[in-house]
């Protein structure tokens, strides 16, 4: 199962089973799909009308609907299969292919055009509506810009020292062009690719500090210091989600799509908005989404083939991956669907909290976090867990698709092969001792042979470990984990909970906090690179980015980070990368690619690497 956090707005938060469901063939393994009968296609004339049923993941409800959160509701969930289709972002990336690239075709601006000294860039809207019937303009893009200003602590998109610190002014230079004045020379493709992707203009019509008030009225537009009132309304709409239907603020959209119904238990459905300036429009007359308690329940209902248009096949219930196929050898929901693989521009982990008053001191140490990497068994998850769909993961940049930024080193593997016995030897010969089963502190201090820095006579290593439900794939990893963990005197006290649940408790926090009592949390994946889609770290791994969920600081790696986003090149990102697969400023775990289902009936589906969905290209057929 995958629940991926997205750096576009965690996230959060899905590598453990299938959650990026890229629909159609796409590169892995062989380079194409499997030849075999699983390879049913389209059937019948394309029509237009009509509805499509699309499954959502176990305990993954979309429950945040404005387009700025913090971390707690940054999930792929929320972005991708919510505000997205209805809020445009300024550039849109993966387009209708399987390619993390940007596409200025389905972009509601422009190309940028930076300023030959590198150190500007000037954005012109494109001529687009919003349903209301107000331009999409310079002043969405100056509102935006102004509230994450002000409001950047609340934002899980904040990355110190980058966006939006780097931004010195920005400028409305006419009704449709904004400039923006940078504190420094950028490189210009990370710059369009980690930084204007994050930008989502929001209509005036939201601009209000209550219900009724006039568009703009707010003054957030024209005035930086007045986005709180407003932030502090809008937020209270965004946590009222029995009127996320009928709400006149987020009735106002600019995308496909805008809201048929919604209900918390996960049901909800897009319908067109019959006022979308860009191409194409949708064919269909509705998108319904529906919810799942397990993955065991979507496959039934999947296997009756009467209900799910656009599911996935759980790893438990697929047959061992033959050889170097990428999809099954036999079709396990029969001839009514079709299958396609999927990979997601992700890396799965799970987060040590480094600011737990209790066992923080600990994961500051790197030999405890080579001893938990050294433990998890990356291939035999894979081959039993995940019965063959997946692959190992071992650094910050995806593996799959297959990209220039995989460093040299990174394509060798891991730097810490499955070893119970080393990871062993690692705590004995820095202080510690197994006491009732439980690796023990005995020689706290600061030398070599010594617990380390913070750490206190008598810290055990039994570690509060919670990680999402749902998934038995990820169960029976876990299971597996434990066990393995405790040949090396480490404890794991698992505990499941929803993804929301999982992802909402793995903040950053202050070890004077009462939130900061979470040690491991595992919301089943790791992190989807959208928007800041090249993996350069600065949304995970710099000192007090928003997204950095276990509080890692290291002044290293916050200088190779920096390094990425004013050089070009690969040799910064080779830099950085390798860093950070030694480092283990989180815990990489494997990565799965998704077995989709597809009904025959069902055309023009192909979801891109980055999560995002254009139902708009999706018809029926007859």
């Amino acid at each position: 199962m995958d629940f991926t956090r997205s750096s576009r707005r965690p996230g959060l938060v899905a590598g453990l089973g299938a959650l990026v469901l890229v629909l159609a063939a796409c590169t892995g393994g062989t380079g194409r799909p499997s030849s075999s009968s699983t390879q049913n296609t389209v059937t019948g004339k394309p029509v237009t009308g009509g509805t499509v049923t699309y499954a959502q993941l176990p305990a993954s409800i979309p429950n945040w609907i404005w387009p700025m959160s913090g971390l707690a509701y940054f999930s792929v969930y929320n972005i991708s299969n919510l505000q997205q289709p209805m809020y445009r972002p300024l550039y849109w990336f993966g387009g209708h292919n399987t390619q993390p690239t940007i596409d200025y075709g389905l972009s509601v601006a422009e190309p940028p055009v930076y300023a030959a000294d590198g150190k500007s860039v000037q954005v012109t809207m494109k001529p687009w509506k919003w349903s209301n019937g107000e331009a999409v303009n310079a002043d969405d893009v100056v509102f935006w810009m102004h509230m994450v200003k002000a409001e950047k602590d609340n934002w899980a998109g904040t990355s110190p020292g980058a966006f939006p610190d780097n931004i010195t002014a920005v400028t409305k230079t006419g009704e449709q062009s904004v400039k923006l004045t940078l504190d420094a020379k950028y490189s210009n493709n990370w710059f369009t690719y980690n930084e204007l992707s994050q930008i989502t203009p929001m209509p005036m019509a939201w601009d209000v500090t209550h219900a009724g008030a006039a568009a703009g009225s707010g003054g957030g537009t024209k005035d930086q210091s007045r986005c709180p009132a407003v932030y502090k309304f809008l937020v209270s709409q965004a946590k009222d989600q029995k009127s996320y239907a009928t709400s006149k603020i987020w009735g106002v959209v600019d995308g496909p799509w805008r809201l048929g119904s919604y209900s918390s238990s996960g049901n909800y459905s897009l319908v067109p908005n019959k006022a979308y300036s860009g191409s194409p429009k949708p064919r269909l007359d509705e998108v319904k989404f529906l919810p799942f308690t397990t993955d065991s329940a979507e496959f039934n209902v999947l296997k009756s083939g009467s209900t799910i248009d656009l599911g996935y096949i759980p790893a438990q219930d697929l047959p061992p991956k033959p050889g170097n196929a990428v999809l099954p050898a036999t079709n396990p929901v029969g001839a009514a669907y079709y299958l396609r693989p999927s990979y997601g521009w992700s890396v799965n982990y799970f987060v040590p909290n480094f600011n737990n008053p209790d066992l923080g001191p600990a994961f500051r140490q790197l030999y405890v976090r080579q001893a938990l990497a050294l433990t998890l068994n990356q291939p035999l998850g894979v081959e039993k867990a995940q019965r063959g769909y997946g692959y190992p993961n071992f650094g910050p940049v995806p593996v799959r698709p297959v990209s220039k930024w995989l460093s040299p080193a990174a394509k060798q593997g891991t730097p810490y092969p499955f070893d119970p016995g080393k990871a062993r030897s690692l705590l004995t010969g820095h202080g510690w001792t197994e006491q009732a089963g439980v690796m023990t502190c005995t020689r706290p201090g600061t030398a070599s042979d010594q617990c380390g820095p913070g750490v206190q006579q008598g810290t055990r290593l039994s570690i509060k470990y919670d990680y999402a439900s749902g998934s038995q794939a990820l169960d029976q990893e876990m299971q597996q984990y434990k066990s393995d963990a405790a040949k090396a005197g480490m404890e794991l006290k698992l505990k499941q909970a929803p993804f929301n649940s999982v992802a909402g408790e793995a903040l950053p926090c202050k070890p004077s906090q009462a939130a900061c009592g979470w040690q491991i949390a595992n919301w089943g994946g790791g992190w989807i690179y959208a928007p800041d889609y090249l993996p350069t770290g600065e949304t995970l791994f710099g000192t007090g980015s928003g997204a950095n969920s276990g509080s890692y600081s290291d002044p290293t790696m916050d200088r190779l980070i920096k390094a990425t986003q004013q050089d070009s090149g690969t040799q910064p990102l080779y830099a950085f990368e390798d860093y950070a697969a030694k480092q283990l400023p989180v815990i990489y775990q494997l990565n799965t690619y998704a077995v989709n289902a597809i009904s025959t009936h069902v055309g023009g589906v192909v979801f891109n690497p980055l999560g995002t969905l254009t139902p708009e290209y999706w018809y029926r057929t007859k």
